[in-house]
């Protein structure tokens, strides 16, 4: 399966933005000429630029055009914060229990969000981490093999999956969404919070060398997290 073409406007800008061509607070290339640049409707390319402004990467000022969006959203985008590390820096003990790590066909709509056709194959994994013995985190992620081939021999219990892709696959861009969800069954237990608890949920897809390499979601018990950055 193709990426449809208004995944690709958004790759296109968003590479752009992370490899620094375009900076916080610059205009980007009018949806007009995206039109021209890409051979395309203007409704894909308002899709493109809309999903885009939604995820925090650009924003738009009636009359003026479309900017990058200022740099308190590329740090919280672009910055990839290692968990073990984080717990770490605050003086607890971290811990991990890997309950998946395996390769699996993509369906067609994860294939889509890899560039790849239906059914490829995927390594995924799925990790709790623990703070202290709190579970703090499920990250389930799936990883492209033409990146981090040696992913599923990794002992993640003694590094994290961020660990290992940051060495294997160097980062190129990245792209988030963040959102409040009710935590379903299987979520809930990992977590040992009630089921339909509200967690906030971090996705990410990250790029290394034109390819993607990984998509994650990542669950957080909601009275146990917060998102914080700095500016500057």
């Amino acid at each position: 399966m193709t990426v449809p073409i208004f995944q690709r406007i958004k790759d296109y800008l968003s590479g752009e933005i992370a490899a620094g061509r375009w900076k916080a607070g610059e205009l980007v290339p009018s949806e007009q000429a995206l039109v021209r640049q890409f051979g395309v409707s203007r409704m894909t390319v308002n899709r493109a630029v809309r999903e885009l402004t939604a995820e925090n990467v650009l924003t738009r000022r009636q009359g003026a055009g479309t900017f990058v969006a200022p740099q308190k959203y590329q740090a919280t985008l672009v910055e990839i914060r290692n968990i073990a590390d984080e717990i770490r820096a605050r003086g607890r003990v971290h811990r991990s229990s890997v309950r998946l790590l395996a390769p699996t066909p993509a369906t067609p709509l994860l294939a889509a969000q890899f560039g790849l056709p239906g059914g490829a194959m995927l390594f995924h994994s799925v990790i709790v981490h623990f703070e202290d013995e709190v579970a703090l985190q499920v990250e389930d992620r799936w990883v492209n093999p033409a990146c981090a081939p040696a992913y599923l021999a990794q002992n993640f219990q003694a590094i994290t999956p961020n660990e290992h892709l940051m060495a294997a696959a160097p980062l190129q861009g990245a792209t988030y969404s963040i959102e409040a969800l009710p935590a379903p069954p299987d979520i809930a237990s990992m977590l040992t919070i009630e089921a339909g608890a509200c967690c906030l949920v971090l996705r990410r897809r990250t790029t290394s060398q034109e390819l993607v390499a990984s998509v994650v979601t990542m669950w957080h018990p909601g009275a146990l997290s917060q998102f914080t950055g700095t500016v500057g």
